[in-house]
């Protein structure tokens, strides 16, 4: 397929009655007139350079929006790029509540899309956090130092299966709740498990 030319599959998701059927094909022919690949992956429109994902269209209930990949690389003058949560490290979104927020800021999301483009030919990568960056409560640590294996057996999962328990226990606001948690999961960290295993 060539750059800039419509994938049938796509067309197929356009030909459906949905949300945000407007504003997603307005941001689709911006992606377009920037020359990138399109593509259909995770159930939305995506825009690849070079094989690599540059930027998804996808909707929400209340907005739709298009995801930058490493949208945390780029300049934002206009402070549009939104971060979705503080556990997002990499992506970032510019939202729409309709056409008329699309249509006046074209050539600024063409830039934007533009610029991703080139953050990926530069091969520029965006500084992955560790297992260490994320809070580890008292309550869990205090859980690792009474019960080696669990220890053990928590040090051995992968660092995503570790970081998704972390996330989950210090999410918790009260010291009771995080116990409870710490407690009802054990079992699935002794047995190798991540939390949504």
């Amino acid at each position: 397929m060539n750059l800039g030319q419509r994938n049938p599959k796509v067309d197929a998701f356009f030909a459906k009655d949905q949300a945000w059927l407007e504003e997603m094909r307005s941001l689709r022919e911006i992606a377009l007139e920037c020359r990138l690949h399109e593509e259909f992956k995770w159930g939305w429109p995506c825009y690849t350079a070079r094989g690599k994902n540059v930027v998804l269209i996808h909707a929400f209930k209340e907005y739709c929006a298009l995801l930058f990949m490493k949208g945390a690389l780029l300049k934002d003058p206009d402070g549009l790029l939104i971060r979705q949560t503080e556990n997002v490290n990499s992506s970032r979104q510019i939202r729409f509540t309709g056409v008329k927020h699309i249509v006046p800021r074209r050539a600024r999301l063409k830039a934007y899309m533009l610029e991703a483009v080139e953050v990926e030919k530069s091969g520029l990568k965006v500084a992955k956090k560790t297992n260490a960056d994320y809070p580890r409560p008292e309550e869990f640590e205090q859980k690792l130092a009474e019960a080696p294996a669990l220890k053990a057996a928590f040090e051995a999962l992968t660092p995503g299966r570790q970081r998704g328990y972390l996330l989950h226990f210090a999410a918790a606001k009260q010291s009771t709740t995080r116990v409870a948690r710490i407690e009802k999961y054990a079992p699935l960290i002794l047995a190798g498990k991540g939390l949504d295993d």
